[in-house]
This record gives structure tokens, C-alpha cells and sequence, in this order.
């Protein structure tokens, strides 16, 4: 018979997100339900299950500030030796963010499984326990950080969500090879005070965002791009804008899968835009992109750094 002290210890961070929310009597769902709340609707499992109440938002609230505080909780639960896992509670609109920052920084260790719902607590579609009881059961296993949703388990580089409307809610931008993270130097410092934002780019779109985001005090773009990472002419003199203020930018797309490369000329496209000094992200889509060009600017890297991290 296994002792308690012998029953694995799974810390469990509630930070909201819709699989704490229920209904209004508008209609209007919104995080209402304690981590422990959570707990106590799953059956009985072979787990010695601690709730650490430490945010309640929905997830497209979250700041860079709201996921450093995130990363710090789970580091400081990671640190205890007793500790077989962590399961992070999170909306679904941010989930994929908040899971390559913690890859970034706490990617070799234990278990770090996220996990949400699609539907409210209240729904009769409900998938919150489900997805709540197997991401308990993945933090016994392995190490590194993964979401664990619908039913699938998924590494956290080059995630995104697929879908608003359905269980299976995540994919990964590429398959194989092609979806191994790299080896990336250790980013340890903060990013709760770095400003990165994503301009989202259309067919003949000028450059107002992109000169707002720079005079917002931006210390880096991602481009939200077109294709495999094509803009206009007036978005490629516009980064020669920012690279000379020292901004760096990064390219993604608004395509979700498949590797982008720098092929297009045209005066606006990718490989004019790489002329420019813009720097494209191979894997990561605009979200992700967005929190690995915070973590290597918060930890001082440079171009060079910039460019071999998103290649």
C-alpha cells in the first residue's frame, strides 16, 4: 500500500481562463471558480493535489507582467524537491504564450503541463475536468513543458490555437524536424517591462501601426505578416525605420503552419523586408514570436543573437 508521503505531490496554479468561468445571468462567462473549486469536482485520484490561487483572469487580459509572475510561481514550485509536477490553469487565447515563456525558462526540469477548457464550467459541454484530470496525470511523466488539451498532448514551441469553437483546440505550426525547438542560452531576467508589439499586416497596408508602435516606446515589432512573411513597400521602409532606432522586428505570419523563409521581392516581400534588416521567424507564429523576441531583449541579445534564436 503507497504511504502519502509516497503519493506524488502535483501543485496546481489557477490563474482563470474559462475553465474557472460560468455564466451570468446575461450570458456573460467570466473566471468564478477557485483552483480548489476545480480540484474538488474530479474524482478521486492517486495524487496528493495542492491549489495555489494566484491569478483570475481571462487569458487575453494577461500581461507580460501577469505571465512573469506565472513563470516565477512555477519556478518556486518546481523548486521543491517533494514536488513530482506543476499544472497551470489558463485560458485558452493565451495559452500558447504563456507556455513558451515557461518553456524558455523552466523548459528542462519537471512536468509543466497547461491546460483550460473551450467551455465554461456551467456548459453542458464542459471539457475542463477532462482536460483537468489527464494534465494531472501528464505531470507524473517526463519533463519540459506541455499543453494538454482535448485530449492530446503537445510540446509548447511552435503551438497555436487552431480553433475557437471545438474540444481539440491546439496545433503545432509544423510537424518532425521541422517542430524541434532549438537550443536556445538561458534567459533567465524578467520580461514583466519589456513592451513587444504585433502589427498585423494587409494586402496594400501603409505603415501607421508599425511608426505608432515605435513612437509608443515599442522596443521591438513582430509582424503579424502576410504569406510566408510578406508585406508592402511601405512596411519594408518602415523597418528601416526601426533598425535604425535600434528596434528590432521580427516577421511571422497570420498563415497558422509551415515554415516561412524570405523568398518574395516585389518591393515588399520577404526577402526585401530581410534586406531591410527585419529578422524572419522561421516556426513561431505572431503570439509566440512575440514572447521569445521579449525574453532575448529582456536578457540584453543582440541582432545576431535575435536572428539565430528565430532561425
Amino acid at each position: 500500500m503507497t504511504s502519502p508521503e509516497n503519493t506524488p505531490l502535483v501543485a496546481v496554479i489557477a490563474t482563470g481562463g474559462t475553465i474557472a468561468s460560468r455564466k451570468d445571468r446575461d450570458g456573460a462567462a467570466s473566471p468564478s471558480l477557485s483552483g480548489q473549486d476545480l480540484l474538488d469536482i474530479l474524482p478521486p485520484m492517486p495524487l496528493r493535489l495542492r491549489a495555489v490561487e494566484l491569478l483570475a483572469k481571462d487569458s487575453s487580459c494577461l500581461t507580460l507582467a501577469d505571465m512573469q509572475a506565472i513563470s516565477d510561481r512555477v519556478g518556486a514550485e518546481l523548486a521543491n524537491p517533494a514536488l513530482s509536477g506543476v499544472v497551470v490553469l489558463h485560458g485558452t487565447d493565451a495559452m500558447e504564450e504563456t507556455a513558451l515563456l515557461l518553456h524558455l525558462r523552466h523548459g528542462a526540469g519537471k512536468p509543466v503541463i497547461l491546460t483550460g477548457a473551450q467551455f465554461s464550467a456551467d456548459s453542458p459541454n464542459a471539457d475542463g475536468p477532462r482536460n483537468l484530470h489527464d494534465a494531472l496525470l501528464s505531470a507524473l511523466d517526463g519533463t519540459g513543458v506541455r499543453v494538454v488539451f482535448g485530449g492530446r498532448a503537445l510540446p509548447a514551441w511552435g503551438l497555436y490555437k487552431l480553433a475557437s469553437d471545438r474540444a481539440d483546440a491546439f496545433a503545432q505550426a509544423a510537424t518532425g524536424a521541422a517542430a524541434i525547438a532549438p537550443d536556445l542560452p538561458p534567459l533567465p531576467r524578467p520580461v514583466a517591462e519589456m513592451r513587444v508589439d504585433i502589427v498585423a499586416l494587409h494586402p496594400g497596408g501603409d505603415a501607421v501601426h508599425l511608426d505608432a508602435s515605435l513612437e509608443a516606446g515599442a522596443r521591438g515589432i513582430v509582424l503579424a505578416a502576410l504569406g510566408s512573411g510578406n508585406g508592402t513597400p511601405e512596411i519594408v521602409e518602415a523597418v528601416t525605420r526601426a533598425r535604425a532606432r535600434g528596434v528590432p522586428v521580427v516577421v511571422s505570419s497570420r498563415v497558422p503552419e509551415g515554415r516561412l523563409a524570405p523568398a518574395y521581392g516585389g518591393g515588399g516581400g520577404g526577402h526585401d523586408l530581410a534586406l531591410a534588416g527585419a529578422i524572419h521567424s522561421r516556426l513561431l507564429r505572431p503570439g509566440q514570436a512575440r514572447i521569445l523576441l521579449a525574453a532575448l531583449l529582456a536578457n540584453g541579445c543582440d541582432a545576431k543573437d535575435i536572428s539565430a534564436a528565430f532561425a
